[in-house]
Formats: structure tokens, sequence, C-alpha cells
């Protein structure tokens, strides 16, 4: 995204988000506003009815969901030099691209947000064995770059963007699985879900 250094340069600023995804129920998930989710949650419904065995396997991952929510951990990393309060604002505004896929934040739902950045530098050891740069006994302070909390809207929206884009990104790239007891998920059908996307764009 667009911003300035501190010079008043025109310079370009990172915000990236990694992102599990283990959480919320699938009639939920939107996509770019898209019920995704209850769309495709109605058809295996329907699907079941007429699968005695389907039937009893979506009841019994319905009853798992029910009791436990499952997890979503995003952690955002940006090259904008952001003190500690400023990150922990920005790792908020992940919650927000989480509810435009659908997340709630139920309470079963553990849920981790996390910021860091890697444009600010702290010198660790200032003092070397051969020359002694500053007293230890004598505060000397040191200056560092950060962020106008006045100008930092745009990367609060970049947070949230980058975290919904992380989110479809991790639902659409998994892939089908059989764990313990037999028990099996489906991946997103994405064919599918271009079809209803295509629906939606009429």
């Amino acid at each position: 995204m667009p911003g300035f250094d501190t010079k008043g340069e025109p310079k370009d600023y990172t915000v990236g988000a990694l992102v599990q995804a283990n959480y919320g129920k699938k009639h939920h998930f939107r996509i770019a506003g898209i019920p995704v989710g209850r769309i495709l949650a109605q058809e295996e419904a329907k699907a079941a009815e007429q699968d005695e065995e389907k039937k009893r396997a979506l009841e019994k991952l319905e009853r798992e969901k029910e009791r436990k929510d499952g997890s979503i951990i995003v952690i955002l990393a940006t090259d904008a030099p952001l003190h500690p309060t400023q990150l922990q604002r920005l790792a908020r505004r992940a919650t927000v691209g989480l509810a435009r896929a659908g997340g709630h934040g139920h309470n079963p739902s553990g849920d981790i947000f996390l910021a860091f950045s890697t444009g600010t530098s702290v010198p660790v050891q200032s003092i070397s064995m051969t020359r002694r740069e500053v007293d230890p006994f004598k505060p000397t302070p040191f200056t560092t770059d950060l962020v106008d909390d006045s100008s930092i809207n745009g990367l609060f929206e970049a947070a949230a963007e980058a975290t919904e884009e992380a989110i479809y990104n991790a639902v659409c790239m998994a892939e089908t699985m059989i764990g313990h007891q037999g028990n099996k998920i489906e991946a997103l059908p994405l064919e599918r879900v271009k079809d209803i996307f295509d629906k939606f764009s009429i």
C-alpha cells in the first residue's frame, strides 16, 4: 500500500497474513458477500436425504461442530514501522477479515491474532569489548521511525483484506481428508463455487 517515509518521500508498505483456518460452520462461510457455504450446505442436506449413509455422516459432523467450533490463528506481518500498541490494534483488525468470510467467533472457538513489524530495529547491544559507545549507567535514548497514528487507517484496511484473502486461500487450497475412524472431510468443490458465482453475477 502507498505511504511515505520520514522524509515525506513516497514509499510502499506491505501487510501479509498467515492463517490457520480450522473453524466455523459451513453455512456461515461467505466469499465476497455471497453465501457460498449456505448454498453448499443446503445442497448437501438435500443429497443426503437420498443416501442414508451420507445422512448419518452429515448428522454426526453437525453434532461435532455444535460441540466444538474449532479455531483460527492469524499472524499479520508488516514492514511498516509500528510500535507494540499499534501492532495490537493492527492484530484486532484481523477480526474484520474473519467476519467478512463468515466467522462469528463463537464461545468454543479458540481465536488467536498476532502481529509483528520488520520496519523498526532496536539495538540489542551497542557496547563492544573494544569500544564503549554508551555508558550503561547513564540512560541514553535512541531514535527510531514510527507511523503516525493519524495515518494508520490504510494499514488497518490492509490487515482486514489480507486476512480475508488468506482465509479464502486456505479454504480453496484445502484437500479432502480422511481422519480418525474413517471420518471424511470433503474439500470445497471449487467448480461448484464458480457456478454459484456465475449465478450471483447475473
